[in-house]
Formats: structure tokens, sequence, C-alpha cells
């Protein structure tokens, strides 16, 4: 990015849209996230962009058309600034929460399951219909994994409107040509006007990338015999005319590419809702975030206790540090080099006890984690006091809250509950370590709710404690799946 953002947390734009993060960049652009100072609690993603003055025509043209479009698979323009003295513009569009399919196929290793390939096809086809029968015609021009959102419910969402355009039937070739190395049409490169055959080509690129494990973009020999074999041959001829190098030689529009894929690939690979996993971890994995309703509540302590007990027989279990300013993990990946003969490798996973430690982690790469293997992840979030990690507690399974017993450090808790009444707060559970029977009543009554409950005194929480073992499995059951009783054993760190 050449050009410096103007935007900084904190800053309100319009009068109307406090920053609160970056979330990505392009070559001429930032996005950050935004609440709506007059819809509080909601969120939007608002794109800085500069142009040169010769263009600021043009781009009040191209955001006034992209307001006017309404599709699912794509994300609303609900509001524009247009370009001030130093060309700097604003787009205030749907903030879309879920991850980019480049990180979602990383994640899956090069390997998506075949018949959510087969899904990606149709949904991208399904947009680019909408967007090459709209009139006037939109190309857009940059199909690529990173201008793609998978949602948590595995529905797609193209992004990043940067390059594209309208087809201007009298024009030969395109004025500028842009579109990524690998993703972009031969015509993009010179040869010729971008149409709607160009994003049919993109779509083959990423077809073949996700079907070759990544190592292909471009139709060749090689890259059909490195065609996944457990995907529907029928697929390879619809990539393959998909990729051809003249326009005229691919399909025609995005609807004879929907038809011919419904009547060949969609009958040869039935869909299996249980081979898909969707980010929010359901059904495969499920999610307890933790967070401190005050510092020095025990948060740290009660998810590292959660989390050996969930490893204890009941699945594979990663616990995430999202409290960037806690030193815990760092401390305690040290001791456990250091048990083990090393020195530090620098990474920010390591495992204790068959829990995987993730030191300081980024929202990304807990989504990341979302769609492998994990039966439970385990956030620990350190206080509430920030609202992009609250953002965390509100989408887990289970959200706990760790509060003092102490009666004079409850008001902890009624200052966190009132701060946050907007939110829903039906599903939180609140731990008390060490309280004793009548915090724990007392506390149910002044919030109304029954999921207040006591925690044993436990002084390692690496260690196996009957008692505590007892207390999770009466807390969790009915609420986790997987749950079981295990009998006592004892092991040490390693």
């Amino acid at each position: 990015m050449d050009h410096p953002s103007k935007l900084h947390i904190g800053l309100t734009i319009g009068g109307r849209y406090e920053v609160i993060r970056k979330i990505g960049e392009g070559g001429m652009s930032h996005v950050y996230l935004v609440e709506d100072l007059k819809l509080p609690g909601k969120l939007w993603a608002i794109k800085e962009s500069i142009s040169d003055p010769k263009q600021h025509s043009s781009i009040r043209e191209e955001a006034q058309l992209l307001i006017s479009l309404s599709h699912a698979r794509l994300p609303r323009i609900v509001d524009f600034f247009p370009p001030d003295d130093d060309g700097y513009t604003y787009l205030v569009m749907d903030y879309i929460q879920g991850i980019t399919l480049e990180k979602y196929f990383h994640g899956y290793r090069g390997r998506i399951p075949g018949e959510f390939i087969v899904q990606i096809a149709d949904q991208l086809l399904e947009v680019l219909d909408y967007l090459h029968t709209h009139d006037p015609v939109i190309i857009f021009r940059d199909l690529k994994p990173s201008n793609i959102m998978v949602s948590e419910h595995l529905e797609l969402r193209l992004i990043d409107f940067g390059i594209a355009r309208n087809y201007k039937q009298e024009q030969s070739q395109d004025t500028v040509k842009l579109g990524t190395v690998g993703f972009a049409a031969p015509e993009q490169y010179g040869s010729g006007q971008s149409d709607a055959r160009t994003d049919l080509y993109g779509l083959g690129a990423i077809l073949l990338y996700l079907s070759t494990a990544g190592e292909y973009t471009e139709w060749s020999d090689q890259a059909a015999k490195s065609f996944r074999a457990d995907l529907p041959r029928s697929l390879v001829p619809i990539i393959r005319k998909l990729l051809q190098l003249r326009p005229e030689d691919r399909y025609v529009s995005a609807s004879q590419v929907r038809k011919e894929l419904g009547t060949a690939a969609r009958q040869e690979l039935a869909p299996d809702p249980k081979r898909i996993r969707g980010l929010t971890g359901k059904p495969g994995t499920q999610v307890i975030a933790v967070m401190g309703a005050g510092s020095g509540t025990g948060t740290t302590h009660t998810a590292i206790a959660i989390s050996h007990y969930l490893a204890r027989g009941q699945g594979k279990v990663a616990l995430i540090e999202m409290n960037v300013r806690s030193p815990a993990f760092r401390r305690i990946q040290q001791i456990v080099d250091g048990e083990r003969g090393g020195h530090g490798s620098g990474s920010r996973k390591f495992e204790v006890n068959g829990v995987d430690y993730w030191r300081q982690t980024a929202r990304a790469d807990v989504i990341m984690l979302l769609s492998g293997s994990y039966s439970y992840v385990v956030i620990d979030l350190g206080t509430y006091r920030e609202r992009e990690r609250f953002e965390e507690f509100l989408r887990a399974d289970v959200s706990i809250v760790v509060a003092s017993g102490a009666e004079w450090r409850q008001q902890d808790v009624m200052d966190m509950v009132r701060g946050l009444s907007r939110y829903p707060q039906q599903k939180w559970m609140y731990f008390l370590p060490l309280a004793q029977s009548d915090a724990v009543h007392r506390l149910r009554k002044q919030l109304n709710t029954t999921r207040v409950f006591s925690l044993p005194l436990q002084m390692d929480p690496f260690d196996q404690s009957e008692e505590m073992d007892r207390a999770l499995y009466h807390i969790f059951q009915g609420t986790l799946t997987g749950i079981q009783r295990r009998r006592k054993f004892r092991f040490g760190l390693s």
C-alpha cells in the first residue's frame, strides 16, 4: 500500500462510524471495522481508497452502481463519502463474518471436501449470473480465493469490487489492465476487452486451484494429471473449457455452466453435510469462550483447567490465548521447552498433556482452527473490556464469565451485565472459583439465572482433580456434546 491511511482506532467518520480496528488492505485500499453510532452495536466495514482527481467523477458513478446492487452473495453498500481534497474515498458496506476462501483452503491444507468444491462453483455461478445479466452488465474481473468470503454457514460472498467495471459494447479492449496473476484471463493483459467470459475464466482458475491442492491455475496436461482422485471426473471437461485461452472457446454464460454442472458433477457427487464443517465448528468443533468480569479472577487458570478436563478422554482440544497483554502462555511455553531440554522453537503453538496451546492468536487464525480437527476450542479472552475480543465471547457455543466469589467484588459482574445489556445473555455461565454456596445463591438471585456455579480448589490446573472433574462434568453435561465421566488417574506436566 503506497498511500498511508487517514483512519485510526477511535476516529469517527461522517459523525456516525467509529473505527474499531483494521481488518484488511489491498494495493490501493485499507478496510476497517466500524461501529454505527446511530445504530449501537451494528458493525460495518469501511473501505478507504485513493484515486487520481481525473477519476473522481467515474468513482461517484461506480459507487452509485454498487449501491444499486442487491444480491445475497454481494455485500450491501450502505453509504458513500466522495473523494476529499486528497483523493480519499470511503465506501461503507456489510461487515461479513467469516474467512476468505484462501484461508479456509489453507486451513484444510489444500484438501477442501469435494462436495464443497461443487458448492463453491454453484454459488459463484449464481452471483456471476446476476452481475452478467445486470443492466448495465458488470464484470468482476478479479475472481480469486482472497476476494471470496466463506461465512460460518459456508455461504460465499464476493468482496472487493476495486476493479469491477461495466461492459462497454463499443470498446475493443480494457483501458486498464488489471487482475491477479494466475487467476486473470489472457484478455486482461491487453489482448481484448474483458466480458462475462473473463469472469468464467477466473472461476475455472479457482476450481482448478482447489482441485489440484493449490498446484495449478492454468490448464495443462500436468494439471489434468494432478486432479484430485476423490473429485467427480465430470468436473474435468468443465474446468478445461472454462480455461480456454480464447474467450470464444469458453462457455458463453454463467447460466450455461451452472446447468452443465447441475447435470454432471452434482449427480456424480451427492453432498454429505457431515463431512463439511462450518466455521462455528458445528457439528465437529465446539467453542468455549472464557472471559473475566475483572482482573485477578483466575480466567486463565480456569481456561486451562477446562481444557485439560476436556482433553482427558473427551476429545482433541486447542486452548487459544487472545489476551494480548498476558504473558501467561509465553511463560508456560518457556517452562515446557525447558523441561523438554529445548530452547524454544519460536512457534506460537506448543503442546501440554494433549492440549494444543496457541499463544497470542488473531481472529483469522481462530477461524482456521475451527475448520480443523479439534473437538473443542477453548478461548482465553482475558477481561471483557476490549470490544474486539468480546465478539468472540458472543459467537461461542458456551460463554463463561469468571468472577470473584467475594461479596465486595461481585459488583464487577453486575457492572459487566449492565454494560452489556444490549447483548443476549441467556446462554452465559458464571464461574466463581472457591465461592461459598451463599455467594452462588446471592448472584443467582441478582442475575435471575441458575447458571452460576462455584469451582472447587485446584492448585495446579494442568493436573487432574477428581473434585474439579466432577464439578465440570455436572456443569457441561447437556451443554457440550461428548461429555463423559472419567475414572481418576494421575499424570504430571510433560
